[in-house]
């Protein structure tokens, strides 16, 4: 039980900077619109989303489900007061998923490089020492995060990214997609999320060598 606890304290913090990567690039490429509004900073209670911080991911670590995915409350930006135009867009839509990448870099290291400065993997029970186990657990959601805001469906990050550089003649495709993204979303979880899945694996042996 100890582990699912850190796992929704870790899911939460994690959620909560890839929302203020996306308010702080907005903020370097000209628009004020997350700092005006208070969501330009990494307060917990400025940012939590009562069903996707809290309820999903209990509901899902209760039902044993075999991953854990969860959100904040979207940091407001407004597109229009970006610089770069269009390639401002995805920057701030990639802010969030690389912020994840890189905190699961950084852990990644941690696990490959702590041995070498002393830090055993086993305490003198033999069991694995607490750090890597956080640690694994922190590469692993922000992964999960990363992979899963990839998805180029509304409402994720991915979707952006694919708008913002979406031919003018393919907008129908956009304007689809707005329309019936959730149905779609869920759909991609139940039927084709566990064939993508393994990339997570695949990754966090790459990164920890574990």
């Amino acid at each position: 039980m100890t582990d699912k606890i850190f796992e929704i304290i870790i899911l939460i913090i994690s959620v909560i900077v890839h929302e203020f990567s996306h308010g702080y690039s907005a903020y370097l490429l000209g628009d004020d619109t997350a700092r005006l509004s208070g969501r330009l900073t990494l307060n917990p209670l400025k940012h939590l989303d009562p069903l996707g911080s809290v309820i999903i991911p209990i509901f899902l670590i209760i039902t044993s489900a075999n991953f854990i995915i969860g959100w904040a409350k979207p940091v407001p930006y407004n597109p229009t007061n970006l610089r770069k135009g269009r390639f401002g867009d995805f920057i701030v839509s990639f802010a969030g998923i690389f912020s994840n990448i890189l905190i699961a870099v950084i852990f990644g290291l941690f696990i490959r490089l702590a041995p070498n400065i002393g830090i055993p993997i086993y305490t003198s029970t033999l069991s694995i020492h607490p750090l890597y186990i956080i640690s694994s657990i922190i590469v692993q959601i922000n992964l999960i995060l990363a992979l899963f805001n990839l998805i180029p469906i509304p409402p994720l990050d991915g979707s952006k990214i694919l708008f913002a550089f979406l031919p003018a003649r393919f907008r129908f495709i956009e304007n689809f997609l707005e329309r019936w993204g959730i149905f779609l979303l869920l759909i991609f979880i139940v039927f084709v999320w566990k064939f993508i899945s393994p990339l997570i694996f695949v990754a966090f042996s790459f990164l920890t060598g574990l």
